[in-house]
């Protein structure tokens, strides 16, 4: 099945006007992408410096990870926030 703008729109019209803000910024999302702003030359050499400058400094002195020792079983939260029902 091939999703259009129309079904789409038919969809949306279900939703419980809480959940409209929500929506409206999933589809700002896509709409405004994120302005990822590449880096300069001279960035990417300072950065390379610095990897160069502290790779391996805790060599001598690793960081260990000791055993994380037994985690308590908490009670199941049963809250649904969203449901998709997805069909392809």
């Amino acid at each position: 099945m091939i999703i259009t703008k129309d079904i789409l729109k038919a969809e949306i019209d279900k939703i419980q006007d809480g959940y409209l803000e929500i929506l409206y910024r999933i589809i700002q999302a896509f709409i405004k992408p994120l302005d990822i702003v590449p880096m300069s030359a001279s960035k990417t050499t300072e950065w390379q410096n610095f990897i160069n400058q502290t790779y391996g400094c805790l060599a001598d002195d690793p960081i260990e990870r000791p055993d994380q020792g037994e985690y308590e079983v908490r009670e199941r939260i049963g809250v649904q926030i969203f449901r998709f029902d997805c069909q392809i």
